[in-house]
C-alpha cells in the first residue's frame, strides 16, 4: 500500500516529543487522518495531558484509556502463573505491556475505520517487533507505519528541530531536567537503558533509581506480608481482598521501600543484538518468590517439572512477542490448568532488597503430609524398607554398565 492510499491511522500516542513529531509527520508524509491512543498501564504518570496536546494538533478522535487492571488481570497475573523468567533474570516488564496495547491500537482501527496504526518503537529494539507481530495475528491485514524505519530524524536534536520547524510545542519536551535514560515503566516494572549504561562495566548511579531504596538504606527491621492465593493468583494481602492492580500497586510499594526488585541485565534482544538495561520489579520479585512457594506446598512434583521445563519457551514467547501465538495459548491452557490446585497463603519477609519465604499453608490442597514426612516415628505411615527396592531398580542400568566397564 502506498503512502497515499493510507485514509487514517491510529498511533499509539504519549504526548511526549516522539510520538508528537510523528503525529505531525504522519499527516504531512502520509496525508492521512491521525487517531491518538494513549493507555495508562500503571506507569505512574498523567496521561490525560496527551489529550489536550492532541486536540492542540488538529486531532479530532482522541481515545484516552485506564488499562491498568485488565493489564494486572489478563497479563500480567496469567504470565506469573507459569513463573515466567527470561534468561533466569529478566521479568518481562516491557514484553508483556506490549500485546495488550496491540490489542487496543487494532480494536480502536476497527471502531473508527482507520487501515493502519503506528507505534514510536525504534528499529534496533524488541518493540517493534512485539508491536507488529500482536497486530497482524490480530488483524491480518492492516498497514503498519513504523517512522523510526522511514525517516532521518535520528536523534533528539533533529525532533528538536522538525518541532520548531512545523509549529509543534516542545515546551513540555523542555521542561524540567530531563533523564538521560531511555526508560518504560508500567505497573510490573520501570526500566533504564542508555547514557552510562550502554557500558556494561559502568555501575548505575543510585540516582538513576526511581522506585526503591537502596538496600542499603532500607529499614532495619523487616517487613512480613501474607499473600493469599486462588487457582494461582493472589487475590488478598494480610487478608485484605485486592483486585489484580492494586495486588500490584501495594507490592511496588512496600517492596520498594525494601529496597526489593532491582536488577542489571545484558539481556539478548530478539533482533540480534546484546542490549545492557537496568530494571525494578518489586511486585513481580515478591510474586515469583511467593507463587514458587506456593506450588512448593500444593503442587504435584511432576506438574512442577514439567512447567519448569515448559517455563524458558512460554518466556520466550512474550519476550519476543508472540503473546497472540497458537503455541503461546495451548502452554497458557496447560498452565492454567495446573493452577487449579495453587490455593492458599504464602507468608514472606521483605529485608533490604531480599524477599525471603517463612511460611505457607493450603487448608484445602497442600499435599504436605506431616505423618510421612516426619522424622520421629511414623506409627507405618511409611515403611522405610520399600525404599531399598526403589533403590536397587533404579541402579539396575548404572550396575549394568559398572560391570561393562569392569
Amino acid at each position: 500500500m502506498s503512502k497515499n492510499k493510507v485514509n487514517k491511522v491510529v498511533l499509539a500516542y504519549s504526548g511526549g516529543l516522539d510520538t508528537s513529531v510523528i503525529l505531525k509527520w504522519l499527516e504531512d508524509e502520509y496525508g492521512c487522518e491521525v487517531v491518538t491512543f494513549t493507555a495508562d498501564i500503571g506507569q505512574g504518570e498523567e496521561v490525560e495531558p496527551a489529550r489536550a496536546k492532541a486536540r492542540a494538533m488538529g486531532i479530532k478522535e482522541i481515545y484516552i484509556e485506564d488499562l491498568r487492571e485488565e493489564f494486572a488481570r489478563d497479563y500480567v497475573f496469567p504470565m506469573f502463573r507459569a513463573n515466567a523468567v527470561y534468561e533466569g533474570e529478566y521479568l518481562l516488564g516491557t514484553s508483556i505491556a506490549r500485546p495488550l496495547i496491540a490489542k487496543r491500537l487494532v480494536e480502536i482501527a476497527k471502531e473508527t475505520g482507520a487501515d493502519a496504526i503506528s507505534h514510536g518503537a525504534t528499529g534496533k529494539g524488541n518493540d517493534q517487533v512485539r508491536f507488529e507481530l500482536g497486530a497482524y495475528a490480530l488483524m491480518p491485514d492492516v498497514k503498519i507505519i513504523a517512522p523510526w524505519r522511514e525517516w532521518d530524524l535520528l536523534s533528539r536534536e533533529k525532533l528538536m528541530k522538525y518541532a520548531a520547524e512545523h509549529g509543534i510545542d516542545v515546551d513540555f519536551a523542555k521542561a524540567g531536567k530531563k533523564s538521560p535514560y531511555s526508560m518504560d515503566a508500567n505497573l510490573l516494572h520501570i526500566s533504564y537503558e542508555g547514557d552510562i549504561l550502554e557500558d556494561p562495566w559502568n555501575e548505575p548511579e543510585e540516582d538513576m533509581w526511581r522506585w526503591t531504596v537502596s538496600p542499603e538504606k532500607a529499614p532495619d527491621e523487616p517487613t512480613y506480608v501474607e499473600l493469599t492465593y486462588q487457582k494461582g493468583d493472589i487475590v488478598a494481602i494480610d487478608g485484605k481482598a485486592m483486585s489484580a492492580s492494586e495486588v500490584m500497586e501495594y507490592l511496588n510499594k512496600v517492596g520498594g521501600e525494601n529496597g526489593v526488585g532491582r536488577d542489571d541485565i545484558v539481556e539478548n534482544r530478539f533482533v540480534g543484538m546484546k542490549s545492557r538495561g537496568c530494571y525494578e520489579t518489586p511486585a513481580g520479585t515478591i510474586m515469583l518468590k511467593a507463587h514458587r512457594a506456593m506450588e512448593s506446598l500444593t503442587l504435584d512434583r511432576e506438574a512442577a517439572h514439567l512447567k519448569d521445563e515448559l517455563m524458558p519457551r512460554y518466556a520466550k514467547m512474550i519476550y519476543n512477542g508472540f503473546w497472540w501465538s497458537p503455541e503461546r495459548q495451548a502452554l497458557q491452557a496447560l498452565i492454567d490448568q495446573t493452577q487449579e490446585v495453587v490455593n492458599g497463603v504464602v507468608r514472606v519477609k521483605l529485608y533490604k532488597g531480599n524477599v525471603i519465604v517463612v511460611g505457607r499453608k493450603s487448608d484445602t490442597n497442600s499435599l504436605f503430609d506431616e505423618a510421612i514426612a516426619t522424622f520421629d516415628d511414623d506409627e507405618g505411615a511409611y515403611d522405610q524398607k520399600d525404599a531399598e527396592g526403589f533403590i536397587k531398580l533404579n541402579a539396575l542400568r548404572l550396575r549394568v554398565a559398572a560391570r561393562k566397564r569392569h
